[in-house]
């Protein structure tokens, strides 16, 4: 899980916890849970923002449709502004949603959709681009 490697070592990310804890417990440890996806999340929209900006000024080609056709309208800057900013309302209005179980599972979707689909593949081209 993506938020794991934000924990400290040895504290699993959402594992069960003992039958001896309370209730208020385990809502605090589901809350830093919660947090720590919401987090991981808004550094992946940062991440991409950024890195789209960075590609396309490189000559790339933004591969998300309706991205690209509000760069094609408003420039790329402020249709990435526009298009990350609406990502990361979205984003705070699940964390606010934080109670709710879907919340986690949805968090960690987002973020593994972002991870795999937008942080491995422009990390590996902009690695790629700065070493030749």
């Amino acid at each position: 899980m993506l938020a794991r490697f934000l924990l400290p070592p040895g504290q699993p990310a959402f594992s069960p916890l003992p039958s001896g804890c309370s209730g208020k417990a385990k809502g605090h440890l589901y809350s830093q849970g919660i947090h720590t996806l919401f987090l991981v999340n808004l550094g992946l929209q940062l991440f991409d923002g950024l890195s789209t900006y960075h590609g396309v000024q490189l000559g790339w080609q933004e591969g998300n449709p309706l991205v690209h056709a509000a760069m094609v309208h408003w420039g790329a800057g402020w249709a990435l502004l526009g298009v990350k900013s609406a990502a990361c309302a979205l984003l705070l209005l699940l964390y606010c949603l934080g109670t709710r179980p879907f919340i986690a599972r949805a968090l960690t979707l987002t973020a593994a959709y972002y991870f795999t689909l937008s942080f491995l593949p422009w990390l590996s081209l902009l690695l790629l681009c700065s070493a030749g």
